[in-house]
């Protein structure tokens, strides 16, 4: 279950505000005229004619300044703009009480994204960062593994250059989805980071890899991540790999389906099987495919971000914690500026 979702069917009405609509918010300006008890007030945007589009679209009102939207009167607003633009948007609607829905990710350094989530906390509006993946059903799957608690992870997100975000690296643009999913599972975020990185077409990265190392839980156990993420690549692919001491979790977010891998021994036989691994047995007459249970990772329908603005809905009008609070933004960013760092650090050594 989605935090929040169980609410989504409340009969209140939200007005809504839409902050730039260019490819996201466009999105997320569609999806505030579908969902129940969303009411889109009106768009903000510099650009004349994509305001002109929303108004012939939706018949919502549209306006050029926030000043503008706030005067028509808005419970809540989805921030879409330019990263470096988040946090004077942000501030301003937190301080007339508006709650905010603010696209990932939150900030561009750590230092504006503390700033925003103090800034949260000195109100009563909710702050919400848009960590979408989160909301993927693919994810939402993984989550509901009873007893997953993952020794290693290897991540691949990687597509072709769309020559958006570039006020961006890659970090910031693509390995951050994937950063919040893990600082979410593993509960913290990573001790050690190793990284490298390559800037090719202009002067912030495109590819990177990094090593996270996280620290132990209560199990006494840490956790290793391989994260890669480019967007020079010939194709799109969005993969993910968990191994954990009982369970094995193979998923592939384009095709939405994955595939989970238990021990399908019990305790006794798999001491036997070590046992004989002791002696120096040989063991090849064993059926590998008869100690595992292999079954589909159960994944449901559904639009990330619906699910996304009907958990922050749910938040708003329940007045619980957001999904993806503040803290968890500041953390995402936090860790992505320390990859940067690592992999800069790592390529001045190479010099």
């Amino acid at each position: 279950m989605i935090p929040g979702q169980e609410r989504s069917s409340a009969t209140a009405v939200t007005r809504l505000g839409v902050i730039g609509v260019g490819r996201m918010g466009r999105h997320h300006a569609r999806l505030c005229t579908q969902v129940d008890g969303a009411d889109l007030v009106g768009v903000v945007d510099g650009n004349e004619t994509r305001r002109a589009e929303m108004v012939a679209q939706y018949g919502c009102a549209a306006f050029d300044s926030v000043d503008g939207l706030l005067a028509a009167g808005v419970d809540a607003c989805i921030v879409a703009t330019p990263t470096v633009t988040h946090r004077v948007i942000v501030e301003r609607l937190l301080a007339a009480g508006v709650h905010c829905l603010v696209e990932k990710p939150l900030a561009p350094d750590p230092g504006e994204a503390r700033a925003i989530a103090e800034a949260s906390h000195r109100g009563s509006a909710i702050l919400q960062v848009g960590h979408v993946v989160r909301f993927d059903p693919v994810m939402v799957a993984i989550r509901a593994i009873d007893g997953l608690r993952p020794r290693f992870v290897e991540v691949d997100r990687v597509s072709p250059m769309t020559f958006r975000s570039v006020d961006v690296g890659v970090v910031l643009d693509m390995m951050i989805h994937d950063l919040d999913v893990l600082i979410m599972l593993m509960g913290s975020e990573p001790q050690e980071i190793y990284a490298n990185a390559v800037s090719v077409l202009g002067e912030a990265e495109d590819v990177c890899n990094a090593r996270l190392v996280f620290p132990p839980g209560d199990d006494g156990l840490s956790c290793t991540a391989n994260v890669t993420a480019s967007r020079l690549a010939l194709k799109t692919e969005r993969k993910i790999r968990i191994i954990s001491e009982d369970t094995y979790v193979s998923a592939d977010f384009g095709e939405r389906r994955g595939t989970v891998v238990r021990k399908a021994v019990n305790a006794q036989q798999l001491a036997e099987i070590r046992e004989r691994f002791r002696r120096g047995e040989d063991l090849s007459s064993l059926n590998y495919l008869e100690l595992v249970k292999v079954e589909p990772l159960a994944v449901t329908a559904g639009e990330p971000l619906r699910l996304q603005l009907e958990s922050f809905l749910g938040a708003v009008r329940g007045g619980g914690h957001p999904f993806v609070d503040a803290e968890a933004g500041f953390a995402a960013v936090r860790t992505a500026q320390r990859i940067v760092d690592a992999a800069r650090r790592a390529g001045a050594r190479m010099v």
